[in-house]
């Protein structure tokens, strides 16, 4: 497959992306960047799905279709790494997760796949999926688009620092968890916080209704069953007035799971607990939750397939860790299409290699890019 060939064009795209980021839906240079690469490719006919969505494709109308897909967007973040030459030109936004090195490595997978068109039975779609990191997410765009509706195979990966560098993650069913957000405006009644008798205390019922969250995950599902509950957002009153109590709080926070049964379970619990707190003391509220990403889930013959490719390539590598809890909205073409989805290990303790993504001084290990290539380039070649 002779990544050597292309690793020099690869790297020289991660470094380009890395300095020039943009946050999800936002991505017009990103964008306008990979689609003139691509349409340097005589076998590539290049469609622009959505206003930053990108999809090459090769071989239109031969064998069956065949998704290759990265992510395109970066974050929020301001990056305090200093020592490389290529850090982010665009004050407060980074790529602090690796979707950089996801688009550089598709992109030289592209260039193959251009130059041996003859080695590929499929139709093959290289997807440059926008905004992964924002609900409600670029894969549900680009579905809605009925693009994908008589696909036969999405296959995707992500590099992962806090995994070993060279081990491939593998697992059939749940690869990542439904990711949802809830927001809460407790309504009391304000006043002096010596009389604390008169009033109805926001501050109280807030702190007492996250405490009790955690009962929902340990006394109400399956020990054996992945939930978390993180409550991230607590607001209220002013450090300027210590005296005075608040009429309200706000909450807010993080709810992942990976069925629908534990999903609902925590949505309707949440809110029960809440009602039943706020009229205890005669309170009101308001309680938002919004469904984020699905859970990944990995068909299991397109598990067993990349499974034989990677084992073929890396023997003694493939792993089965346990679901991610993070969110990935490569479930909407998960939902869509029979997916498979896997984790790359890039983590090494050498030069902070092992720091976690979305951290300000996230680096990522260009050294594990041949792996990425090599899955994308025979999951392509091998399909049937």
């Amino acid at each position: 497959m002779s990544y050597q060939n292309y690793e020099e064009r690869i790297i020289q795209y991660r470094r380009h992306l890395h300095a020039h980021p943009e946050l999800s839906f936002q991505e017009y240079e990103t964008a306008k960047y990979i689609r003139e690469i691509l349409e340097t490719m005589e076998n590539c006919e290049v469609i622009h799905l959505t206003e930053t969505g990108t999809v090459g494709v090769f071989n239109k109308g031969q064998g069956k279709k065949v998704g290759l897909r990265a992510d395109i967007d970066a974050l929020p973040i301001e990056e305090e790494r200093t020592e490389f030459d290529f850090v982010s030109q665009n004050k407060g936004v980074m790529h602090a997760c690796g979707h950089d090195g996801h688009t550089a490595i598709l992109l030289g997978a592209a260039h193959y796949i251009n130059e041996h068109i003859d080695e590929f039975p499929n139709e093959i779609h290289c997807i440059f999926q926008h905004a992964e990191e924002l609900i409600p997410g670029g894969a549900r765009e680009m579905v809605a688009t009925g693009h994908f509706d008589d696909f036969d195979f999405i296959y995707g990966h992500h590099l992962m620092a806090l995994l070993e560098e060279g081990l491939i993650d593998i697992k059939e069913g749940a690869a990542s968890a439904n990711s949802d957000v809830y927001q809460i405006i407790i309504q009391g009644r304000g006043g002096h916080a010596s009389q604390p008798h008169v009033n109805i205390d926001p501050v109280l019922i807030g702190s007492q209704y996250i405490t009790n969250l955690q009962q929902i995950v340990s006394r109400q599902i399956d020990p054996f069953m992945p939930a978390v509950i993180s409550n991230t957002v607590f607001q209220g009153g002013q450090l300027a007035s210590a005296n005075v109590i608040p009429d309200k709080v706000t909450l807010g926070g993080s709810v992942r799971t990976t069925t629908v049964e534990t999903r609902e379970l925590i949505k309707r619990n949440m809110e029960k607990q809440l009602k039943n707190l706020c009229e205890g003391v005669g309170a009101n509220y308001t309680f938002n939750y919004t469904d984020g990403y699905d859970a990944v889930i990995n068909d299991p013959d397109k598990t067993e397939f990349v499974r034989s490719i990677a084992e073929n390539l890396y023997p003694g590598k493939v792993v089965r860790e346990l679901p991610m809890m993070g969110g990935e909205d490569f479930s909407a073409f998960s939902n869509k299409v029979p997916s498979f989805y896997a984790f790359i290990g890039t983590g090494r303790k050498e030069g902070e290699y092992d720091v976690a993504h979305h951290h300000p001084r996230f680096a990522l290990n260009e050294d594990a890019f041949e792996i990425g290539y090599n899955l994308f380039i025979e999951v392509a070649k091998e399909y049937r």
